[in-house]
């Protein structure tokens, strides 16, 4: 649909990099408009895993991770509506770090769900990662879904007075950590190994850790798409083939051309998704399907706020499954969607969570997610630095 489209202008968050220093070098690859698990509905093919070249590097920002990975790049940027920054920085090795929402501003960024995406890090190392965060993080006038000081009383961007890399310390000492089983039922065997194994030695370090419930997780998976493809079925109506992007050459009246344009410039996932985000929203079914996902979704935030008034940090895998093989989830949508169990309640709590490498199974990466309160990145950044060396 963009293929051949040249933006007039960059992203804050790009234009931050190129002001403290940093080099663009390239256009990462991704599935189409984020939509995807494996980076394999890209237009331009799939991203192979450096870790595995037979396998998949995660989704929807795999081109990012495998750069970090393979050592193309000392640091990336990914977009995470789901868990796509966390999920290839598990599957490939890396650092990726899913801000609070508002933290970093999202203008520039071709929205596919705004209520829950945002951009985050990925590098090799936590105070890399946090290092990029810093740079990123902060208010935008161009973006009023950034937290910043509107009034006299109100409370300044969070990010003004923080100095993530320098939370990367390694000490977890008094650090409570819940442990939630709804995040590591159903999970491999040997990625929950992995992940023990790792909080155990938290544990050595001097933190404590707590079970923590949140049964409002059974729900997380459905709610999140139900909210996520109603929200892309609208944003992606302004590709029409009218204003930019592609243009079908249909000589029929404009509806002809309009449903032309979106048939020949989107790919198969893309249309799923919004045909079934249109389907959610359509009259008759908005209320039993958008309206009760927005109500799971309530229940969620509700859960881990409840959570957090015992914990500091919630630990689990990031993936629950080790990386697909290429093409192995790509016949079976459903699949790649449950891969996400772990990754989109945060999302949908609109709280931050990184996931740092915790150890190898078969030779494969595993990830652990932590996951924190409302613009709690320093101490999850402090956890996750305690993982990392």
């Amino acid at each position: 649909m963009l293929a051949d489209y040249v933006p007039p202008y960059s992203a804050t968050a790009v234009e931050r990099i190129t002001a403290a220093g940093g080099e663009i070098v390239g256009k990462a690859n991704m599935d189409e408009f984020g939509m995807g698990t494996t980076t394999e509905t890209s237009a331009f093919g799939p991203t192979r895993n450096p870790v595995d070249p037979e396998r998949v590097p995660g989704g929807s920002s795999g081109g990012s991770a495998a750069a970090v990975a393979a050592g193309d790049v000392e640091l990336a940027l990914g977009t995470d509506t789901g868990g796509s920054v966390r999920c290839p920085a598990a599957f490939c090795g890396v650092v990726g770090i899913k801000p609070t929402y508002g933290l970093v501003s999202r203008y520039g960024l071709i929205a596919y769900a705004n209520s829950l995406e945002q951009i985050g890090p990925i590098a090799g190392t936590v105070e890399e990662a946090a290092e990029l965060l810093s740079v990123i993080a902060g208010p935008d006038e161009h973006d009023a879904t950034t937290r910043h000081d509107q009034a006299a009383d109100a409370r300044s961007h969070p990010a003004a007075e923080a100095d993530y890399a320098a939370a990367a310390d390694g000490d977890v000492t008094e650090l409570t950590i819940g442990i939630p089983e709804q995040l590591f039922d159903g999970a491999d065997e040997d990625v929950v190994d992995v992940v023990k194994a790792a909080i155990t030695d938290l544990e050595s370090q001097g933190a404590e850790t707590r079970s923590v419930s949140l049964p409002s997780l059974e729900y997380a998976v459905e709610a999140y798409y139900v909210i996520a493809m109603s929200e892309a079925s609208s944003n992606l109506a302004r590709f029409d083939g009218v204003r930019y992007g592609h243009r079908s050459d249909d000589d029929g009246d404009w509806n002809a051309s309009f449903a032309q344009t979106r048939s020949e410039g989107f790919g198969a996932e893309v249309k799923r998704r919004i045909l079934l985000g249109t389907y959610a929203l359509s009259a008759g079914y908005h209320d039993e399907y958008y309206g009760r996902a927005q109500d799971a979704r309530a229940w969620v935030k509700q859960d881990f706020e409840e959570a957090f008034t015992d914990v500091d940090v919630i630990a689990s895998p990031t993936m629950p499954v080790k990386p697909f093989r290429l093409g192995e989830s790509l016949d079976d949508p459903l699949k790649m969607y449950l891969a996400d169990a772990n990754t989109t309640p945060v999302n949908l709590a609109n709280l931050p969570a990184i996931s740092v490498p915790a150890g190898q199974t078969d030779g494969l990466p595993v990830g652990i997610q932590l996951v924190g309160p409302k613009f709690g990145e320093s101490t999850i950044i402090r956890a996750a630095s305690a993982v990392d060396t």
